[in-house]
């Protein structure tokens, strides 16, 4: 994607989670402010002491890019494999999906 996978995770936060404080993205990310901030640096229009982030078009445009590719190797791999396989993969990506929406 042409970003490190540090920003990549920050940025699919803000893809595809909205916007947030430069605080919020840290604890989402299991990093100090302080480390984010060497990431990322912003001012929130609405108050200067304050950080907000948002996705730029460009930002969702490089996320949507490395999705796509990452599907279309996962399409290849499975592409042989048997029905039964494919829906064993489609069940437990829905038990690590439902495991991370509620973490």
């Amino acid at each position: 994607m042409g970003i490190s996978p540090a920003r990549a995770s920050a940025l699919s936060v803000l893809v595809f989670g909205g916007a947030r404080s430069l605080t919020e993205l840290a604890g989402e990310e299991q990093v100090t402010p302080a480390t984010m901030s060497k990431l990322v640096t912003a001012p929130d229009v609405n108050d200067a002491r304050a950080i907000r982030l948002e996705a730029t078009a460009k930002a969702c445009r490089i996320l949507e890019r490395g999705r796509a590719r990452r599907l279309d190797v996962l399409e290849g791999l499975l592409a042989e494999a048997s029905r039964a396989d494919v829906e064993a993969v489609r069940a437990a990506a829905e038990v690590i999906e439902q495991a991370l929406e509620s973490a």
